[in-house]
C-alpha cells in the first residue's frame, strides 16, 4: 500500500473518532437535558402546589379549610423533599469507574422522578423486583438508560395503560437483567431493525411534554450498555406493546495476583517483612 493511501487511510480514521467524540458529546447533552426537564417539571408541579394552597388558606378563614391547605402544602413540601434526595442519589452516583452497583435502588430513585408524570397521563408502573447481586456497572449510566427507556415507554403508551419493570438474577449467565415493558403501540418490524440507529426514531418530534424526537436516547443506551459489556435487546408487536431487556454484569470481586514471593499483590511486601 502506498503512502498516500495510507495516509488517506489514517484522516480518515481521524474524522471518524472526532464525529464518535461528538455523537457521544451529543448524547451526554440530549441525556442531561432530559434529566432537567423531568425534574423541573417535578418541582414546578411541587411549587404550584404550595402556592396554590397557601393562597387557599389565606383566603379562608375557617380552621378546617386552612388544615387542609396546610397538609396539602406538607405534603408537597415532603415530596420536595424526596425529590432532592433522588437527585442527590443521582449526583452521589456521578462516578464514572465500574464498581458494585444496586439496580434496585437505581429504579426506586429513577421512578421518583417520573412518578408525577406517569400520573398525568395516567400510566400505572408495576414492579418485580427480586433480590438480586451488585451489577458491575457505572451508575448514574445505567439510571441514564432507565430514565430513557421510562419516558420512551410512558410516551408509546395511551392513558389506562401499563408499565412493568423487572429485575432479575440470571445465575446460568450470571447477569443482572432489567426489564421495562409497555402496553404501548408497540414497533413496526421494518423500524424495530433500525432502532439503536443513530437519529433514527420512531416518533415525528417531542410530545406534549416536550420530550422526544431527537433519534439519540436509544442510540445511547446501547452505547452505555455496550460499554459495560451487557446486552440490550428489544422485542415488539404492533398493539401490544414493546419490551426492552438489558444484562450487566454481576460484579465479582477480583482476585488478588499472587507474586513470586507468594504474597498478594494487594498488599505490599513491606508490610510482611521483618525489622
Amino acid at each position: 500500500m502506498s503512502n498516500r493511501a495510507t495516509s488517506g487511510m489514517t484522516r480518515t480514521d481521524e474524522r471518524i473518532a472526532i464525529l464518535q467524540q461528538q455523537l457521544a458529546q451529543a448524547q451526554k447533552l440530549t441525556a442531561l437535558g432530559e434529566l432537567a426537564s423531568t425534574v423541573t417539571h417535578e418541582f414546578n408541579n411541587v411549587l404550584m402546589t404550595i402556592i396554590n394552597y397557601a393562597k387557599m388558606g389565606l383566603r379562608h378563614k375557617e380552621e378546617a379549610t386552612r388544615d387542609k391547605a396546610f397538609d396539602k402544602i406538607l405534603a408537597a413540601g415532603e415530596r420536595a423533599a424526596t425529590i432532592t434526595n433522588s437527585v442527590l442519589g443521582m449526583a452521589r452516583n456521578r462516578s464514572d469507574s465500574f464498581e458494585p452497583t444496586d439496580v434496585a435502588a437505581i429504579i426506586k430513585e429513577t421512578l421518583i422522578l417520573v412518578e408525577r408524570e406517569m400520573r398525568k397521563y395516567r400510566v400505572s408502573v408495576e414492579t418485580q423486583i427480586q433480590q438480586v447481586p451488585p451489577a458491575n456497572a457505572i451508575g448514574n449510566q445505567i439510571q441514564q438508560v432507565l430514565l430513557n427507556l421510562l419516558i420512551n415507554a410512558r410516551q408509546a403508551t395511551p392513558e389506562g395503560g401499563r408499565i412493568l419493570i423487572g429485575l432479575s438474577h440470571d445465575a446460568t449467565n450470571d447477569t443482572v437483567d432489567l426489564m421495562v415493558r409497555d402496553t404501548g403501540s408497540g414497533i413496526p418490524a421494518d423500524k424495530l431493525q433500525r432502532i439503536f440507529d443513530p437519529f433514527f426514531s420512531t416518533k415525528q418530534g417531542p410530545d406534549g411534554s416536550g420530550k422526544g424526537g431527537t433519534g439519540l436516547g436509544l442510540s445511547t443506551c446501547r452505547n452505555i450498555i455496550e460499554h459495560h459489556r451487557g446486552r440490550i435487546r428489544v422485542e415488539s408487536s404492533v398493539g401490544v406493546g414493546t419490551c426492552f431487556t438489558i444484562k450487566l454484569p454481576v460484579y465479582r470481586k477480583p482476585a488478588p495476583i499472587i507474586t513470586a514471593t507468594g504474597i498478594p499483590q494487594a498488599y505490599p511486601a513491606a508490610a510482611f517483612s521483618h525489622p
